[in-house]
């Protein structure tokens, strides 16, 4: 910041940023930071944030972006099997130790937040002066094309690379299926990087690199946009000078990185509404200009606001919004108590589920918690179901989140699948939301309460999960309730029961069927039960 700086400005001044204090030292502060804020995964990151917050300097932050000689070409052939690179050069960088492992750092948090762990976009580092460019992005024959790994003293192919290499163990997967792997070389023919697995030793940073080529890969452009724009303006600030590589594709040329500021309108009058302060004009401008952003008047009550290529986290008016009030700063903000007349309290269902969490635990079982997202085979095959009408989503990360849950007991089965190796007997629980299908809601969908519980070990039954679900109905005042035999693939048939209340079914029981046992991999018989909480309480009170 070319600014003294003490502990204690820092304690005080950084969570105003939005960031935790995770720990206070001699001589540093250790913070956790959102990963909507990516921009923050570097100390050049969070000083220019801190600049502006202190006043020290305001708006937008400048890069010039030089032209350079340097050229990416990119063959047809790798186009099916990770489509879209960008590149940048630094030059005049000052390293030290410190300063490359804060490098590495930053390229994990960005693989982590903007790549989906490499599968989105995976970044490559490299010493320029090491290799000669114009470079080559290309599909190559995982047999025949070797080199030397990073952390590694003997050549491979890539296809070893995938076999034995660590990070060839990590991220093989993203390559399944593949017959060919991507490759970037050099005019010599000698790899640069094997993305988005590993990049080869010989262009290694260390302290006595001076000039850096950054390759980004991936399969969404606009992400590797993204991620480039936060690493370049980053090392920026550390003291290199940006210069672009020229991208030629079979179909066009692209000239990374694109640093313009990304325009955005702003109301006045929605900003203050939502704020809850009657800010002028001026002290708008002034907020956002702190928060390191630029602003003109556009028209009557409205702003033209410029956001910078690094800060991908501001994507609507409300977002600017949270700048001014950033900018303005929360300190000053007082509170108030609402204007009703009564105050908040818990909500009764919220109050009812954990006093369900702690009668199963009173009764011997482990709470388990798990996602509302799942998949079919896990969700309906596993339990011999049909595939019915569950929430799908239309643009899953992988297929193991494909859809939202309509029950708890499948995911408890799954729980006892990852902990087969655990002694028993295993006893778990849920108690949490499912969301079922609703035409008449407002959003076509509702949450429900339901409560789920497995008893594996060698002698359960049904006697004893009876006897579970009698006491916890008994401990929440529930009675005259009735168990009525019915069918259900998951349950052995003749040892599975509907639970009745007031005529209405409002949960079941029974011991789980071998052939879902097997589909799980599990040895022992599992007595289970799932009851329909919310249901079962709004009988209750009636």
């Amino acid at each position: 910041m070319g600014r003294s700086l003490t502990v204690e400005d820092m304690t005080k001044w950084l969570p105003w940023l939005g960031v935790d204090l995770e720990e206070i030292g001699p001589d540093y502060v250790k913070i956790e930071f959102n990963p909507n804020r990516l921009d923050f995964c570097s100390y050049a990151g969070v000083a220019r944030a801190f600049v502006g917050l202190a006043g020290w300097k305001l708006g937008l932050p400048s890069y010039d972006v030089k032209k350079g000689q340097v050229v990416l070409k990119v063959d047809p052939s790798v186009l099916k099997v990770r489509p879209s690179i960008l590149g940048a050069v630094i030059r005049g960088l000052e390293l030290d130790d410190e300063n490359v492992r804060e490098l590495m750092e930053m390229q994990e948090d960005l693989h982590w937040g903007l790549g989906r762990d490499r599968i989105k976009v995976s970044i490559g580092i490299h010493d320029l002066d090491k290799v000669q460019p114009p470079f080559t992005y290309l599909a190559a024959d995982p047999d025949k094309t070797r080199f030397v790994p990073l952390d590694k003293a003997e050549e491979m192919s890539m296809r070893e690379i995938l076999e034995r290499h660590e990070k060839g163990i990590m991220f093989r997967h993203i390559l399944k299926g593949a017959t060919r792997y991507p490759i970037i070389l050099d005019a010599k023919g000698r790899a640069l990087s094997f993305p988005p697995i590993i990049n080869a030793e010989l262009t290694r940073v260390t302290w006595e690199t001076k000039n850096l080529f950054i390759d980004v890969t991936g399969l969404n452009m606009p992400a590797v946009k993204r991620s480039l724009n936060i690493l370049v303006t980053a090392l920026a600030d550390m003291g290199g000078s940006i210069e672009n590589v020229t991208v030629k594709y079979p179909d066009r040329t692209e000239n990374p990185p694109d640093l313009r500021p990304q325009q955005m309108k702003m109301g006045i009058d929605y900003t203050r509404e939502l704020l809850g302060l009657d800010l002028t004009e001026a002290e708008i401008i002034r907020s956002l200009r702190k928060s390191r952003l630029d602003a003109k008047k556009a028209g009557a009550g409205t702003l033209n606001v410029s956001i910078p290529a690094y800060r991908i986290d501001i994507m609507h008016e409300v977002d600017l919004a949270e700048e001014v009030a950033i900018g303005y700063g929360y300190y000053r903000i007082e509170p108030t108590r609402p204007k009703t007349v009564t105050f908040g309290a818990p909500n009764e269902i919220f109050e009812t589920a954990n006093h369900v969490r702690h009668i199963m635990i009173g009764l011997g079982f482990t709470e388990a918690m798990n996602f509302t997202l799942t998949n079919d085979d896990i969700h309906y095959r596993k339990m011999l179901h049909q595939i019915s009408g569950a929430v799908r989503l239309a643009n899953p990360v992988s297929a193991e989140y494909t859809i939202i849950r309509e029950a708890l007991l499948p995911g408890l089965m799954k729980n006892l699948m990852d902990n087969k190796h655990e002694s028993y007997p295993q006893r778990l629980f849920e108690a949490s939301d499912v969301i079922k299908v609703n035409e008449k809601a407002e959003t076509c969908t509702e949450r429900l309460l339901h409560v789920a519980a497995v008893s594996s070990h060698p002698t359960a039954n049904f006697t004893e999960i009876k006897a579970t679900v009698e006491a916890l109905l008994m401990n929440l005042g529930i009675t005259g309730w009735k168990i009525t035999e019915r069918k259900d693939p998951s349950f052995i048939a003749g040892r599975v029961a509907a639970i009745y209340f007031k005529d209405k079914e409002v949960g079941i029981l029974g011991e789980i069927n071998p052939e879902v046992l097997n589909n799980f991999e599990l040895e022992n018989p599992t007595g289970a039960f799932e009851i329909y909480l919310e249901e079962l309480l709004r009988l209750k009170g009636r």
